[in-house]
Formats: C-alpha cells, structure tokens, sequence
C-alpha cells in the first residue's frame, strides 16, 4: 500500500480527494464535520466516517538522502492532517524497522471499513463494495446471516454488528493492502510514471501493514479517548512493547545493510534486494525482518502477529468472504497465476494469496538470490511460534 498507498517519496498533497481533505481538515482542527472522530473511539464503529482516510506519501527503510527516521516520538495520530503527526522508519528490537506512514494507513482503513460494515450488516445488505483510493481495483465483500436476523432485538443486532465489523474491518484492510503490494510487483504505479516494483514487499512494508490493522482494533474498543487520541496511545504502546529504539539507530541499522540489502542513495534510483513474502498464508502468522547485529538489541527474538480472520464471524451465526475484480493492467499476469487453466476473473484471497505469493517468491529468488526472501525461509523451520502460542507473551526489556 505505499502508501495509500501513494508511494515513496511522493507527498499526499499532490494527490486528489485527499488533498482537499487534508486542507479542509487543517492542522489537527476538524473542519470536516465527522461524527467518527467527534466521540470515543469505541463508538466509531457505529458513528462512521464522512470520508475515507487521508492520502499519505511513503517512504523505504534504505538510508536513503533525506529519509525520515523516528525514534519513540510519533507525534499525534491524524484521520484527516495534523501536522504533529510523524511519519517515516523507526526502529523496534522484536519488530525491525516500522514504517509508519503504511502502519497509520492500514489503522485508518481498518476504522473506515469497519465502519462500512457495521452499517452495512445493520441494513442486512448481502454484499458490498470497496477499493483502496490508490488503486483501481474492486474489492466486493458477500455476506450470509442466520435466518432470525431482521428479527433479532435491535439492541442485539446492534452488538452483534459491531463485533463482527471490528472482525471484518481489519481483514478487509489487510488483504486490501496486501493486494496492492502485489499489484505494485507486477508493475502498478500508483502516481502514473514513477515504477515502484523495486518497493514491493520491502522488508518493512507487510509486518508495518499487519501491525496497523492490530492498533486500530485495539483502538476501536477504547472508551475513554478519541479515535486520534487511542490510535496514539495502541501505536506508542506497541512499539514500546517492540523495543523501539531512537532515530539514530534506526538510520544506522539501515545503513548497515546498504550493499546487501540493497543498494543506492537516492529516492526510485535504489535497487531494493531485501523483501519480505511474509503474509501469513502458511501459518496465520507475520514475523519481521530484523537487521542482524543491531548493537542495542542483542540476542532480541521477532515478534509475530496473527493475521485477520473471517472465522470469528461463525460464533454470530454470519459468514463472509471477500473477492477482488482486477481492473489494472497488470491484472492479467496475476489472473494468470490464480487460474493456470484460464477462465478467472475475480481473486479470492483465501485460495488465490497462497500461489500468487509462492510464484512471487520464486522470482524473487531468481532475481535477487534466496537468501533475500526475507524472514519466511529462515524463520518457518526455527523459531517461528505455533498458531496458538500467545504473540508477545513475552516482551524482554531493549
């Protein structure tokens, strides 16, 4: 999602609705009525939004000139602009480098389409639609309901709809995000004439992306803030929990991989060689990229986070499932991939992610070596946790 996945570099400004929202919205005043940002975070759900998120401009995690590291001060959290909202590359010990620009847009994508869906269960629609402002593609999302549904108390449609929303939403996010870094290695530009394959799948980009779902559902059952508010204190939070470390580590760590994680100095001229395929297909499970012998976290084991579910959805008696109508030119080559026989048109993400991702993850070692498939080769055999085992039961100390 590069982020909006407007990409690296490249500010939100340039690009429109999000730059007469972000001018209408002003520097963290909201000039934008909006019952969702107006209440607590735990009743956004149900309020909505006026509009989708912001646009946001991307960056890499190469020590590239001029690139934006963050350390533990991550400003203010903006649905709309706040300039006291920071974004760039940090760096955690159990997270490797987040950036926060694809983190914040997931979280706000997973509130908006949480929202989408609350409505859309309260009127009882069969299926809707939604797409990422940066690309062309159709998201269409089916949903079944028990049979006493319309006839179900509406205080307890209510409650069950927002539960199932805060399931919906960040599934929604995540395989929305997911597609587009898919997209984005076939070949999709998101601003028309700069090529932005070299960033697809980066190293920080998926676990960044996953990350962002998590702290707007966390965010979403807070009763005491502020959607902004309790997307800043889930993010903060987190990343304490990660070992975030000051900027001036995050820039070393990534110039310690210059030359083997990739190369180069400046903006679309860097050859990134490191990726992460990681999306949980195998497992459920992301894990990150850690840079090797980082000083100030020695002996630090990755943090790994589950993958959204549909299948928490079942306890309400609601099923759900999602399906993606290509619409760039790039669609060919991965309908290609999801039907080698010919005949498909839509992806399904449950069965199609798994082979579009194995096929990506071949060319990519053909083109950059195996050693540059991120954590997924080395970590599955190792030290990667069961499904079940608790994520960040435990957090030592950076």
């Amino acid at each position: 999602m590069k982020k909006t996945m407007n990409r690296r570099h490249v500010f939100a400004g340039v690009l429109l609705p999000g730059f007469m929202m972000a001018v209408l919205a002003g520097a963290g005043c909201q000039a934008i009525p909006d019952d969702g940002l107006s209440g607590r975070a735990s009743d956004v759900v149900a309020a909505g939004f006026n509009f989708p998120p912001k646009l946001r401009g991307g960056v890499t995690a190469c020590a590239l000139l001029g690139a934006p590291f963050l350390g533990e001060d991550l400003g203010t959290h903006g649905y709309y602009l706040r300039l006291s909202e920071k974004n760039g590359i940090a760096y955690t010990c159990r997270g490797g480098h987040i950036d926060t620009t694809h983190l914040r847009i997931a979280a706000d994508w997973t509130a908006y389409l949480a929202a989408k869906s609350y409505r859309r269960l309260m009127r009882g629609d069969t299926s809707f639609s939604y797409k990422l402002l940066a690309d062309r593609s159709s998201h269409r999302v089916h949903i079944t309901y028990p049979a006493n549904w319309r006839t179900l108390p509406q205080e307890q449609r209510q409650r069950i709809a927002r539960e199932a929303a805060l399931i919906m939403g960040p599934y929604m996010a995540y395989v929305m995000v997911t597609w587009h870094e898919m997209l984005t290695w076939y070949g999709y530009r998101s601003v028309g004439i700069i090529g932005e394959s070299h960033s697809a799948f980066s190293w920080e980009d998926g676990y960044s992306n996953l990350l962002g779902t998590i702290i707007a559902a966390r965010a979403l059952r807070d009763t005491q803030h502020s959607y902004n508010e309790a997307v800043k204190i889930a993010l903060d939070e987190e990343m304490r929990r990660l070992g975030v470390q000051p900027a001036d580590v995050a820039k070393h760590a990534s110039e310690s991989v210059r030359g083997s994680w990739y190369t180069g100095y400046v903006g679309f001229f860097v050859e990134m060689r490191m990726h992460n395929f990681d999306i949980g297909v195998d497992d459920g499970l992301v894990g990150p990229s850690l840079v090797p012998n980082v000083r100030v976290c020695p002996g630090a084991q990755p943090a790994f986070y589950p993958v959204p579910s549909l299948e928490g959805l079942a306890r309400y008696g609601l099923s759900a499932s999602v399906e993606i109508e290509p619409h760039e030119w790039e669609k060919g080559k991965l309908l290609r991939i999801a039907y080698p026989n010919g005949g498909g048109r839509q992806i399904d993400p449950a069965v199609h992610f798994a082979p579009i991702m194995a096929h990506i993850c071949r060319e990519a070692a053909e083109r950059y070596g195996p050693d540059m498939l991120g954590p997924t080769r080395i970590l599955t055999a190792q030290n990667r946790p069961a499904p079940s085992q608790p994520v960040l039961a435990k957090t030592p100390k950076p």
